[in-house]
C-alpha cells in the first residue's frame, strides 16, 4: 500500500463524506490585483477579534497613538492584543456592533486617524533563525495573530504545541464561492507566505509540509511551485474542487485519509494546519516587526460595479469598501460578511473589518436565493427528504439537530455532536424547504456556551463562598482566642498589685467612662434627631384632637338646644298639671278652714250662752278657755296638717308621674347618646322639676296658712296676732329654703353635666 506522500505525488487523494458543488463565481475578482484602501475617516477596532478572552486596555480616551502601537495587552494564553492600524487619536471607547451572527455589541476603540500614518519604532529581523523559539512565539503573540481562515484561534498556541508533528498542512484550498483573497495573496506574495511556512517549520519541526490548493487556482499553483522549488520538504497538493474541502477535518481526510474523532485536536494525531493568510502575517510580524493591522478582503457580488480585493486596515467600515466598489443596490442593501455558504448578514454597513474577515459579499436580489431574500420562498416544514444528511461533510443528522435546537434540548444536541458542525451551510443549500439550518445551529451553540459559562461562574462563586466562609470562621476563632488570651493577660497584670496594675485599672475605668459618655452623647443626639419628628407628630395629634373637640362641642350644643326645648315643653306640661291640681288643693283647704272657723264659732256661742257673766268674768272665762281653744286649734292644725300631707302626697304622686314621663321622654330622645350624658341630663331635668314643684307646693301651703290665720284672728283677735306673725315668718322661711334647695339642685345638675362631658372620650 502506498504511503501518504506517494499517493500525493501520484495525485491520489481520499474523499470525505458529503459535500456539494455550488457555483464558484470567482471570476469576478480572481484576475484583478489587490488594491489598497485609503485610510478611512474613522476606525472602529473591537477589543476581542479571536476565540478567547479580550485583552486589557492600555489606552484612554484622548490619547494619541502611533501606527502599530498596542491598544490592549494579553493577560492570558488565550488572549491577544489589538493595535492601532494608523496614527491618530482615541476619541471614544464604547460598545459597538461587532461582526458576528448575533449582531450584538461589544467594547470597541474608536480611532480618528490624523492622516500622517506615522509608525512606532520597529525592530527588523532579516534572519529569523537568529531568534529562539520562545522569542518567535513571543513576537507572534505580541503581534496579535489569530487564525485568519475564519476560526480565529490564537496562532501562538498552535505553533507552540509540544506534540510530535508529522504533517504541517497549509490550507490554500479557499473552497467557498466568490472568495479569492488567498488566491490573490499567493499570486502576489508567495515568497512572504513561504517565509511564514519556514518559520512554522522552525517551530514545529514536522516531517512533511503539505500545501493544499484546489485545482481551480492555476496562477496561484504556478506561483507556489516556483517559490518552493528549492525546498524538497514541501509538497504542493492540488486537490479536486469540492465544497467544503477547505474544512480542517475534511482537508485532513483528503490528504492523509485519517478522520479526526469528535472532541480531538489534530495536534494529538501529529498534524497542525495553518491558513495562507496566517503564514503571511507570521512572516510580517517576525521579520518586519509588523503587528496584524491589515488583511486582504474580497469585496464582490453582482450588486457592485467594480468588485475587487483590497488591503484593508482592521477597523475599516464595510460601507467604505462597498462604496469604493460602487455599490449599486441602494434600495435593498443586503450585505454578507464571509462567503455565501458560511457568511452571515450584517445589520448595517458600519460594521468594521476584523482579523477574520476575508470577504464582503454584496449580492443582487436575483443572484443568491436565501430565506431572507425577497425573491425566495419562505421557510416551510421539513419534508424529511434526507438531502441535508447526505450533504453533511461531518456526517451529522441536520434534521434532528434542527428539531432539538428549536426545542432547546441542549443535552440532546450535545449527544448529537452539535459542536462537530463546521457551519459550512451545505445542508441549508440543498434543503428544498428553504430552512436556514445553520442559523438554528449557531443560536443553539451560543446558548450552550452561555449556559456553560454561567455554570462555571456559579461553581467558582460557590468555591469562593465556601472558602470565604471557612476563612471567616477561622478568623473568628483566632480573634476569640486572641481576645481570651489578652483578657487573661490583662487580668493577671491588673491583679498583680503593682503601681502599674493600679494605673492600668484606672485606665480601664477611664476608658469605660469614656465609652459610657460616648453612648450617652450618641443617645442624646439620636433623641435630638428624633425630637423634631416627635414634636411634629404631637402637633398633628393635637390638631386632630382639637378638631374632634370642636366637632363634639358643636354636636353637644346642638343636643343641648334640643334638650332645652324638650325641657321647656316638659316644664309647661308640669305647670299645667300643677295648675290643674292647685285649684283642687285650694278648694279642699278652704273647706277645711271653713269647718275650723265654724267649729270655733259654735264653741264660742255655746260658752257664752251657758255662763253669762260680766265683762271681767267673760274675759277671765276666755282666759280660762284659752288653753282649750288652743288645744282645739292644735287639733285642728293637726287635722289640717294631715289633710295637707295627704294633699301633698297626692301632689307628689302626680309630680313623680310627670317626672317619670319627662324622664322617659328624655331617655328616648337621648338613646343615641352616651350613658353618662343621658343620666346627667335626666338627673338635671328631675332635679329642676322637683325644685319647681317644691316651690309651688310651699307657695300653696303658705297661702292656706294665711287663710287659717285669718280665721283664727276672726275668732280671737287679741290672742292670735303673735301666732300669725310666727306663721308668716315660718312661711317666708319655708319659701326661702325651697328656693335655695332648687338653686342647689340646679347647680348640682349643671356640675354633673359638665363632669360627664369632660369624661367623655374623643371620637
Amino acid at each position: 500500500m502506498d504511503s501518504v506522500i506517494e499517493r500525493i505525488q501520484k495525485g491520489k487523494f481520499w474523499q470525505f463524506h458529503g459535500g456539494i458543488h455550488p457555483p464558484e463565481q470567482k471570476f469576478l475578482t480572481c484576475n484583478k490585483p489587490i488594491a489598497h484602501m485609503p485610510i478611512p475617516t474613522q476606525l472602529t477596532i473591537p477589543i476581542r477579534q479571536h476565540i478567547g478572552q479580550a485583552g486589557e486596555l492600555v489606552v484612554n480616551v484622548g490619547d494619541t497613538v502611533l501606527k502599530g502601537q498596542a491598544l490592549t495587552r494579553a493577560n492570558s494564553p488565550m488572549s491577544l492584543p489589538v493595535h492601532a492600524p494608523t496614527s491618530g487619536t482615541i476619541t471614544a471607547i464604547k460598545a459597538m456592533t461587532i461582526p458576528h451572527p448575533s449582531g450584538l455589541s461589544e467594547p470597541c476603540i474608536i480611532l480618528t486617524p490624523d492622516g500622517e500614518d506615522l509608525w512606532q519604532q520597529r525592530k527588523i529581523c532579516p534572519d529569523f533563525q537568529l531568534l529562539s523559539k520562545g522569542q518567535i512565539l513571543e513576537k507572534i503573540a505580541n503581534a496579535g495573530i489569530a487564525g485568519m481562515g475564519g476560526a480565529g484561534f490564537p496562532t501562538q498556541v498552535k505553533a507552540g504545541t509540544l506534540a510530535k508533528i508529522d504533517y504541517l498542512i497549509i490550507n490554500a484550498a479557499e473552497c467557498e464561492p466568490y472568495i479569492t483573497a488567498d488566491d490573490l495573496l499567493l499570486q502576489e506574495h508567495s515568497p512572504t507566505v513561504l517565509d511564514g511556512i519556514n518559520i512554522l517549520d522552525h517551530l514545529l519541526a514536522p516531517k512533511h509540509i503539505l500545501i493544499a490548493i484546489e485545482d481551480n487556482k492555476a496562477q496561484a499553483i504556478t506561483a507556489l511551485k516556483t517559490a518552493t522549488a528549492a525546498n524538497s520538504k514541501v509538497e504542493i497538493c492540488v486537490i479536486p474542487t469540492k465544497y467544503p474541502s477547505g474544512g480542517e477535518k475534511q482537508l485532513i481526510k483528503i490528504l492523509t485519509g485519517q478522520e479526526v474523532p469528535s472532541g480531538v485536536l489534530p495536534s494529538s494525531l501529529g498534524m497542525v494546519m495553518q491558513n495562507v493568510a496566517t503564514c503571511f502575517a507570521i512572516a510580517d510580524a517576525v521579520i518586519n516587526d509588523t503587528p496584524l493591522i491589515k488583511r486582504v478582503v474580497t469585496v464582490t457580488g453582482q450588486a457592485l460595479a467594480k468588485p475587487q480585493n483590497f488591503w484593508a486596515l482592521i477597523g475599516t467600515p464595510v460601507g467604505d469598501l462597498i462604496e469604493r466598489c460602487q455599490y449599486q443596490n441602494q434600495k435593498y442593501k443586503h450585505l454578507i460578511m464571509g462567503g455565501p455558504m458560511m457568511g452571515f448578514s450584517l445589520p448595517h454597513d458600519q460594521i468594521p473589518v476584523v482579523k477574520t474577515s476575508n470577504c464582503i459579499l454584496a449580492p443582487s436580489e436575483i443572484e443568491i436565493a436565501s430565506p431572507f431574500s425577497s425573491t425566495s420562498n419562505n421557510e416551510v416544514e421539513c419534508i424529511r427528504c434526507g438531502q441535508c444528511a447526505d450533504a453533511c461533510p461531518a456526517q451529522l443528522l441536520p434534521q434532528e439537530l434542527q428539531w432539538s435546537a428549536k426545542a432547546k434540548d441542549h443535552k440532546q444536541l450535545e449527544s448529537l455532536n452539535l459542536f462537530d458542525c463546521i457551519e459550512c451551510g451545505a445542508c441549508a443549500y440543498v434543503c428544498p424547504s428553504q430552512i436556514p439550518l445553520v442559523h438554528y445551529y449557531r443560536v443553539a451553540k451560543a446558548e450552550i456556551r452561555q449556559q456553560k459559562l454561567l455554570d462555571i461562574k456559579a461553581e467558582k462563586a460557590k468555591v469562593r463562598f465556601e472558602a470565604r466562609k471557612q476563612r471567616l470562621e477561622r478568623e473568628k476563632i483566632a480573634r476569640a482566642e486572641k481576645h481570651r488570651k489578652a483578657a487573661e493577660a490583662r487580668k493577671a497584670r491588673m491583679n498583680a498589685g503593682t503601681p502599674a496594675a493600679k494605673a492600668e485599672k484606672s485606665a480601664v475605668a477611664a476608658a469605660l467612662a469614656r465609652v459610657k459618655a460616648k453612648k450617652a452623647q450618641t443617645s442624646d443626639q439620636q433623641a435630638d434627631a428624633v425630637a423634631p419628628e416627635v414634636s411634629d407628630s404631637k402637633k398633628q395629634v393635637a390638631n386632630a384632637i382639637a378638631r374632634a373637640k370642636a366637632k363634639k362641642l358643636a354636636l353637644k350644643k346642638q343636643g343641648q338646644i334640643d334638650d332645652l326645648n324638650t325641657l321647656q315643653s316638659n316644664e309647661s306640661q308640669s305647670s299645667v298639671t300643677l295648675s290643674q291640681a292647685a285649684p283642687a288643693n285650694s278648694e279642699q283647704k278652704a273647706k277645711v278652714a271653713a269647718a275650723i272657723a265654724k267649729a270655733k264659732a259654735k264653741q264660742q256661742r255655746q260658752s257664752l250662752a251657758t255662763t253669762p257673766e260680766p265683762e271681767s268674768n267673760a274675759t277671765s272665762t276666755l282666759a280660762q278657755n284659752k288653753p282649750q281653744v288652743e288645744v282645739t286649734n292644735d287639733k285642728l292644725a293637726v287635722n289640717e296638717n294631715e289633710q295637707s300631707d295627704a294633699a301633698q302626697d297626692n301632689i307628689d304622686r302626680q309630680q313623680k308621674a310627670s317626672i317619670t314621663e319627662e324622664a322617659n321622654t328624655g331617655t328616648v330622645r337621648a338613646a343615641n347618646e352616651d350613658d353618662n350624658t343621658r343620666k346627667a341630663k335626666v338627673a338635671a331635668v328631675v332635679a329642676k322639676a322637683k325644685a319647681k314643684k317644691l316651690a309651688e307646693a310651699k307657695q300653696a301651703c303658705s297661702s292656706q296658712d294665711k287663710d287659717n290665720l285669718a280665721t283664727k284672728q276672726h275668732a280671737q283677735q287679741p290672742t292670735a296676732q303673735q301666732p300669725q306673725q310666727q306663721a308668716e315668718q315660718t312661711s317666708d322661711a319655708a319659701e326661702k329654703k325651697a328656693r335655695i334647695a332648687a338653686a342647689v339642685a340646679k347647680a348640682k345638675a349643671k356640675k354633673l353635666a359638665a363632669t360627664t362631658h369632660k369624661s367623655q372620650p374623643l371620637e
